[in-house]
């Protein structure tokens, strides 16, 4: 309980964080919508802290459970506003350009027409109506270009509409493939202008095909210093945290028991075997399908080891069957491997192996407790069973794997839904994961596996894939089984 002066300075401190964001509300008023939005970000910000100083002035006391929730329900609000504020600001800004290339073409327009060469016959003539070509931030004859690379067999353009720095283009997709087409569109492109646009072809609103062009500017851009120092240090931490978690199983903690490093890293090696091969089964997969990866970030944590890691990617996806492949071949590698450390384990356990655990720790997985049984047979009845250490190095695998697959934004599960389903689907699936993933968390609140997991996803994994070139063709029958597969061996791990 708090004594009356530090009651009197939590008092104080509260009423001057109110008034500020008083006094902030009245000088946010004036810059409109994109004002309101920043200030409704500061109180969401700033109300769960004086929240807390409340009641502990009160005398009253949050668990560690309710405080996480708290903040992620708050840091959740705060990154959607923040979305809001983006594209408001986006909005304006385009709106403003938009302004100036009118007025920038008006003025162009009264030195042509003194020359009897107006905007609008040139215009005419390409197909576009004068208000669309004024605002678009391409200029006019590279736009007349990369029209004429459409045609009635392939894409035929009905509508020009600005977007971003490029255009959308509807119109009547006119092949019957669509990766014909835009290949075909595509090397037009390139022929005729270089590497300075890129040809996406999505589904639009209305469930119809648009092309957009964009500059290649708006390409993936190479990891900073700052970015490859990060991963750097992600690194060395997870390698120090495989060891404690090596150590955690061992009954020993490793920080006040250095020496004991050797003990630790036959564990460490082996979770960090898995690790490997699911980050070379993406590279190896993005290889041949000619995308280049980024430096991937480990993901460290206390009780397994490591979540596996976040690798974006640095070059545009050229569709959604490498986008499927990439993201299935990672973990389906480190399965393999976990599953084959798994088994080895369970057949080399005997008497005396290196750990004891309770029958308990096979029943909590559908997939191991049907391995278990397969190879283990009547040793299950026992309510402790010794176990080779490759058994735990396997579980602990097949965790990370499972944990990579649940279908929520850039995680691989999420970017397996999104290869097969679209967009919409993913994005659905995304936030049903993370309810979902907070409910189970409330549930079981000792276990803090879960709750970190989520906090992972909402704050770094939570934004679904960028488009890829080709949007339209989805992967075939084959992959669908696979994805499907993905999932199910999520679900029973």
């Amino acid at each position: 309980m708090f004594n009356g002066s530090e009651t009197t300075a939590t008092v104080i401190i509260i009423l001057v964080a109110i008034a500020i964001l008083g006094w902030s509300l009245n000088r946010s008023r004036s810059y409109g919508k994109l004002g309101m939005l920043a200030w409704l970000q500061s109180v969401v910000f700033t109300v769960p802290w004086l929240l807390f100083l409340g009641l502990f002035a009160a005398g009253i006391y949050l668990n560690i459970v309710s405080i996480l929730f708290v903040f992620v329900g708050s840091a959740g609000l705060y990154i959607f506003l923040g979305k809001r504020l983006r594209d408001a600001g986006e909005e304006a800004f385009l709106q403003e350009r938009a302004k100036k290339a009118l007025e920038n073409q008006l003025q162009g327009s009264d030195a042509q027409n003194s020359d009897g060469q107006g905007i609008t016959r040139s215009e005419s003539s390409s197909g576009i109506s004068p208000e669309e070509t004024k605002v678009v931030p391409i200029p006019a004859e590279e736009l007349k270009i990369i029209q004429g690379i459409f045609g009635i067999d392939t894409f035929f353009i009905t509508e020009t509409i600005p977007y971003q720095e490029g255009v959308i283009l509807k119109g009547n997709l006119r092949g019957h493939n669509p990766e014909i087409v835009h290949a075909q569109l595509s090397a037009s492109l390139q022929e005729r202008l270089g590497d300075r646009y890129r040809l996406f072809l999505v589904e639009g609103p209305e469930e119809k095909p648009v092309a957009i062009i964009l500059p290649s500017n708006n390409d993936p851009q190479p990891l900073t210093r700052g970015e490859k120092g990060l991963a750097i240090v992600l690194l060395f931490t997870t390698i120090v945290t495989s060891l404690a978690a090596a150590g955690l199983l061992l009954n020993f903690d490793f920080f006040t028991n250095p020496e004991r490093f050797g003990e630790t890293l036959p564990i460490s090696i082996g979770l960090w075997l898995v690790l490997i091969a699911h980050e070379l089964g993406h590279l190896l997969m993005a290889k041949r399908h000619q995308v280049r990866l980024s430096f991937p970030f480990f993901i460290p944590s206390l009780q397994i080891g490591g979540f596996g890691a976040i690798t974006r990617f640095a070059s545009l996806l050229p569709g959604r069957k490498a986008l499927f492949d990439i993201s299935f071949a990672g973990p389906a590698a480190g399965a393999i491997v976990s599953v084959l450390m798994l088994i080895g384990g369970l057949i080399l356990s005997h008497q005396g192996s290196g750990f004891q655990v309770p029958v308990q720790f096979f029943q909590g997985s559908i997939l191991v407790g049907t391995i278990a049984r397969i190879i283990l047979g009547s040793a299950l009845q026992e309510p402790l069973i010794d176990v080779h250490p490759l058994t735990i190095v396997g579980w602990l695998g097949l965790v990370v794997t499972a944990l990579n697959l649940m279908p929520a934004g850039q995680l691989d599960g999420g970017r397996i839904v999104q290869a097969i389903y679209g967009r919409t689907i993913a994005q659905r699936a995304t936030i049903a994961t993370l309810v979902i993933l907070g409910i189970v968390a409330l549930i079981n609140p000792a276990n803090p596996i879960i709750l970190y997991w989520a906090i992972v996803i909402l704050f770094l994994q939570r934004s679904l894939e960028r488009p890829s070139l080709n949007e339209i063709t989805e992967p075939d029958d084959s992959r669908a089984i696979l994805g499907l597969l993905s999932l199910f061996w999520m679900v029973a791990t």
